[in-house]
């Protein structure tokens, strides 16, 4: 079978890439080893997709090169991706912070992209896995489940190793060092922290307990967002978005309360509660269980008016700036995303080409190009798979 683009991966880049190409009268066949196409679409944002973000700039995105993203993201806007769901009659909310969800369900993001692959004349194949991809004189010779596929110009938008479970291989990867290109190390991103030994022993009974606005922070980077504690140790927006920056050994610090001055909120509860214990006044700024344990086990809670206003500055300065050790993620099971991936060096920034084989490409997340949770990823893909399907 002959094609003009044949594109590897029926996720967002993937069909992103294979519309944007099949406007231009191009023949596009999809293929994905997966049974149904979209299945990471389906799961995200809890069944209704976080299809972009209106805030989307390169700085929300981690590179080893901070301006590859530049390009792709300037000549396909979250606008032109909301325009294509209004064309589809497809009603959404924003949440917070410039995220936009559907108001009914992911599946109509997947049904929005086959029915412009449809009308666009583009062939999509699932089951299909590949086996054996081969430079020939003409593009690609390219081995699938289904017989052999030659074409002028090969995608690869198999997505990184994130949640298995979906499918996700590191096939990807493979296939670029085939064609000599560099892989930057991988790891799980936007993913859930775990504790170990004892501290782990002193959170653990704390699963389910939730902080609605929470501060972490690594370096000089740092995040505001939900926090919950979990029966292996943290999770939460706000711990999602900092693990893209965290590593083993990594000081990480927590803000349990960055909207309430705690030290001169806690000297302002003495005079007005003398008699109530530290733990009970706590408990009306922090959730009740975790001001019972933090005192359990750094302040001992007594009346407030046996404390100095010293005392009670810098319990808030402590509570503002909260050490925890974490000892490693819940690894790709749990994680959103992949962290590294192709290295940007051999591509071009504004065609997703590959500098060392002419005809081919990579997009979405196999890219080293890593976003931010709140639906940068997705304008990644749909970016990335704009700027290639508008040259394959």
């Amino acid at each position: 079978m002959k094609t003009d683009v044949l594109i590897v991966g029926a996720g967002a880049a993937g069909l992103m890439c294979a519309i944007t190409a099949g406007r231009r009268g191009r023949r596009v066949l999809v293929v994905d080893h997966a049974n149904r196409v979209g299945k990471k679409i389906l799961m995200s944002g809890g069944g209704r997709c976080n299809f972009t973000n209106t805030g989307t700039s390169p700085a929300n995105y981690l590179s080893a090169n901070p301006h590859f993203a530049k390009s792709a993201l300037a000549r396909y806007t979250p606008a032109d991706f909301v325009a294509l769901v209004e064309k589809h009659g497809i009603a959404y909310h924003e949440k917070e912070l410039g995220q936009l969800f559907c108001d009914d369900s992911s599946k109509q993001i997947v049904r929005l992209l086959l029915d412009e692959c449809a009308a666009a004349g583009v062939r999509v194949e699932t089951s299909c896995g590949v086996e054996r991809v081969r430079r020939t004189d003409e593009g690609f010779a390219v081995l699938t489940a289904r017989g052999e596929v030659h074409a002028e110009s090969l995608v690869v938008a198999t997505g990184g190793l994130s949640i298995p479970s979906m499918g996700a291989s590191g096939f990807g990867y493979e296939l670029a060092r085939q064609f000599g290109h560099a892989v930057l190390p991988v790891r799980a991103a936007l993913v859930p922290l775990t504790l170990s030994g004892k501290h782990q022993e002193h959170y653990a009974d704390l699963a389910g307990v939730a902080l609605p606005l929470a501060g972490t922070r690594v370096g000089k980077r740092a995040f505001r967002a939900g926090l919950l504690f979990t029966h292996r140790g943290l999770s939460g927006p706000s711990i999602l978005q900092i693990s893209s920056y965290w590593q083993p050994g990594d000081d990480l610090r927590l803000d349990l309360a960055p909207d309430v001055g705690l030290g001169d909120w806690l000297v302002q509860q003495r005079g007005a509660r003398p008699a109530a214990e530290l733990k009970n006044v706590l408990a009306d700024a922090l959730p009740k269980r975790l001001a019972q344990r933090l005192c359990e086990l750094v302040f001992e809670s007594r009346p407030m008016r046996q404390y100095r206003d010293a005392d009670l500055r810098e319990i808030g300065r402590q509570l503002h700036d909260w050490p925890i050790t974490a000892s490693g993620t819940e690894g790709y099971r749990t994680a959103e995303v992949t962290l590294g991936g192709v290295d940007t060096d051999g591509l071009s920034s504004s065609t997703m080409q590959s500098r060392l084989v002419p005809g081919l490409y990579f997009i979405g997340e196999v890219v080293d190009v890593t976003g931010w949770l709140g639906g940068y990823n997705f304008q990644w893909a749909w970016a990335s798979g704009h700027a290639a399907g508008e040259v394959a």
